[in-house]
């Protein structure tokens, strides 16, 4: 395990490990931590009570959160014809079909959103290797295979989020940055909160949250209650 500064270490000293807040206390809690010079991401790890090696438990999607994430999200787009001249009006910053599909395939993964065309779809389904590692791989489910690019597009660029469970039942998200008001940081976490709760398998039995904890980049994380 990496060093941890001396200002993380001080900072977890803050918060005793066991100690849960509301999602108001633990946003003010973490605000007290930021001495960064940058703006540090949020994010949000939920460990679910589901089994990750069955398919009817897995938890994934995307959600377009009420204050964005206070990033502009670089969009690269796959598709052919009007669907391409579409996406480069609608705002995508790199457009491209079987070439564009070469270049990713030989390691180019400068973007954070990755939208195919249904028709598309044959020739990317061999990025796969690439894409999927980086959980940049278009899917149906999280709504980046469509033919609305111009809207999926949009959606992004306002702050929309794509999550999966990991192996050990974990979902990790960005809800915004340190620096955004409390208030905006308290409804995006709420909002991502409350959709995970609807996304509950029918399948899972016992506790579906286990545990919910937000941290900034260079912070110790806070348990809120769940």
């Amino acid at each position: 395990m990496a060093k941890r500064s001396k200002r993380y270490r001080n900072d977890a000293k803050k918060v005793k490990s066991d100690t849960l807040f509301s999602v108001a206390d633990a946003v003010e809690q973490l605000k007290k931590f930021d001495s960064t010079k940058f703006n540090q991401s949020v994010e949000i790890a939920m460990r679910l009570g589901i089994d990750s090696k069955q398919a009817d438990q897995l938890v994934r999607g995307s959600i377009i959160l009420p204050h964005g994430i206070g990033k502009t999200l670089r969009i690269c787009v796959i598709a052919k014809g009007d669907k391409a001249e579409e996406a480069k009006s609608g705002g995508a910053d790199t457009v491209g079909d079987a070439e564009l599909v070469a270049k990713i395939k030989d390691g180019w993964t400068e973007f954070d959103v990755c939208i195919a065309t249904p028709d598309m779809m044959g020739l990317v389904g061999p990025l796969g290797k690439v894409l999927g590692p980086r959980g940049l791989m278009p899917s149906p489910r999280a709504g980046t295979v469509t033919m609305d690019v111009v809207k999926t597009i949009k959606e992004y660029k306002a702050g929309k989020v794509e999550f999966r469970n990991d192996k050990a039942g974990i979902v990790q998200a960005n809800v915004g940055k340190i620096r955004f008001e409390k208030q905006q940081l308290v409804e995006n976490i709420e909002a991502f909160l409350q959709y995970i709760q609807q996304l509950k398998p029918a399948a899972v039995r016992g506790t579906y949250v286990k545990s919910v904890t937000i941290s900034a980049t260079m912070s110790p994380g806070v348990k809120v209650i769940c």
